[in-house]
């Protein structure tokens, strides 16, 4: 009873901590410094109307970069220490495969590759709409996932995968030192013409890297899922 009414007390301490201190935010009525520029030059400067997309490629593209890295070593740790542990434990052997249901399966062969497009659309359009790598690149991942719960048997092709993954980091690296060489810094996206507002083709290289992180975070994605599912 005493160790209820400790928890309560604690809960009930750090709920008002918390309200006292939403109820002191001041939201400010527009924009000021950094912020402001930001929102200012995106358009003018990368003809990329969605300004988050111009932040996190361009202007802070140097800590996406460093997202996309903390994804791949969590990603190659999780294959490392899944992978030693092996995938039968030795005592009752391999188990039985179930299959998957009819309207299971049946769904996966609709909505796969409807999924995987949605996935593409995400990270191609992420420089004129709400969207990016990072989104686009789950949404490949999930559509994975729905293949390994409607077909048990089924395996990923980790030599093309790694190439994939491999490939994508490294001409992401190769596009963000040209504009450090090329252009005016790092990850300028000014490396390529700027093209038209609202065009697919547009805002320099921010496509691009875009469609590189895309393929990267769905590869490492695939790759933790297929890690986290052993022998399903």
């Amino acid at each position: 009873m005493i160790k209820r009414v400790l928890i309560l007390a604690v809960l009930v301490f750090f709920l008002i901590l918390f309200l006292s201190r939403v109820a002191g935010i001041d939201t400010p009525a527009q924009l000021t410094g950094v912020g402001a520029g930001y929102v200012d030059r995106s358009v003018g400067e990368l003809n990329s109307p969605n300004v988050v997309t111009a932040v996190v490629v361009t202007y802070r593209g140097i800590d996406t970069l460093g997202e996309v890295s903390v994804l791949f070593l969590a990603a190659a740790a999780i294959s490392l220490l899944l992978g030693s542990t092996g995938k039968k434990n030795g005592k009752g052997g391999a188990k039985e495969k179930r299959s998957a249901s009819e309207i299971l399966t049946t769904g996966a062969d609709i909505l796969v590759p409807v999924i995987m497009l949605f996935g593409v659309y995400i990270f191609l359009n992420g420089h004129l709409s709400p969207g990016g790598g990072f989104q686009g690149g789950a949404v490949v991942a999930s559509a994975v996932l729905l293949l390994f719960l409607a077909y048990p048997g089924f395996r990923l092709r980790h030599g093309i995968l790694a190439a994939l993954e491999s490939l994508s980091g490294t001409a992401y690296v190769v596009i963000a030192v040209l504009g450090l060489i090329l252009a005016s810094g790092f990850l300028d996206s000014r490396l390529l013409p700027l093209g038209e507002t609202g065009r697919i083709i547009s805002a320099g290289t921010i496509p691009l890297v875009y469609t590189l992180i895309g393929l990267k975070v769905g590869t490492e994605l695939a790759g933790i899922i297929d890690s986290l599912g052993g022998d399903r």
